[in-house]
């Protein structure tokens, strides 16, 4: 999952990335309204982090805009203000939710779930599974044949982001958006690295293969094989 972190506070923005980092998200940083903005038009994110007191423009005002455009991600508001009025105005302006400074981060955390949770409007979203693949989104878990896979966070992140589009090709770019932060996904070949290690943990030793090269294009979780694999 991509998210965007927007706080000016820059001790802030580091504890939240490195902690997100940890847990396995992809995380992106803006200091400002107009770079939260500029970041939008070029990324798609999964879920957006947003302080109210910004240069440039304030978080309601970002807010306001990416609504406008139809920016569909769940937006979080982080604020140190507490009053009620301006909980109330984050949510008239779109936001899904609001956060209020000092936090912890296993709140935050949980906040994130609920809101993508609530986003996919699925409880079947819970547990992923292809053929003997299963994929548990709340304990993090991943079995295969009934045996339990150890995958690295962004191993996890892309396994989860395929089995999200089972059946679908996804281009190497649609998977890194998801998983790394947009500089690092720009200019590298990392996605095909970490697809060899998931082949190794997932299909080496299991039948049907389920990882698939579709030539030219990208990546497809199946059953069935009717692509060129590499």
């Amino acid at each position: 999952m991509h998210v965007l972190v927007v706080e000016d506070e820059r001790k802030i923005a580091a504890y939240v990335k490195r902690g997100l980092e940890e847990e396995g998200y992809a995380v992106d940083v803006a200091f400002t309204g107009r770079e939260a903005l500029d970041l939008t038009d070029r990324v798609n994110f999964d879920l957006i982090i947003l302080d109210i007191k910004l240069p440039e423009m304030d978080g309601f005002a970002v807010c306001r805009e990416l609504r406008k455009r139809d920016y569909r991600a769940p937006l979080l508001m982080l604020t140190a203000l507490d009053a009620i009025d301006d909980r109330v105005t984050g949510l008239d302006a779109g936001a899904d939710d609001y956060l209020t400074k000092p936090f912890a981060l296993r709140e935050l955390l949980a906040r994130m779930r609920a809101l993508t949770r609530r986003a996919t409007d699925s409880p079947k979203s819970l547990e992923l599974q292809l053929a003997d693949l299963t994929l548990d989104t709340l304990t993090r878990r991943v079995k295969r044949g009934g045996k339990v896979i150890k995958l690295t966070a962004k191993e996890y992140a892309i396994l989860e982001c395929l089995l999200h589009e089972a059946g679908r090709v996804l281009t190497r770019t649609q998977i890194a958006e998801h998983v790394w932060n947009y500089d690092i996904y720009s200019h590298s070949n990392i996605v095909d690295v970490y697809i060899r290690n998931l082949r190794r943990k997932l299909d080496d030793s299991f039948e049907p293969k389920l990882i698939h090269t579709v030539r030219g294009a990208g990546y497809r979780l199946s059953i069935e094989s009717e692509d060129e694999t590499a």
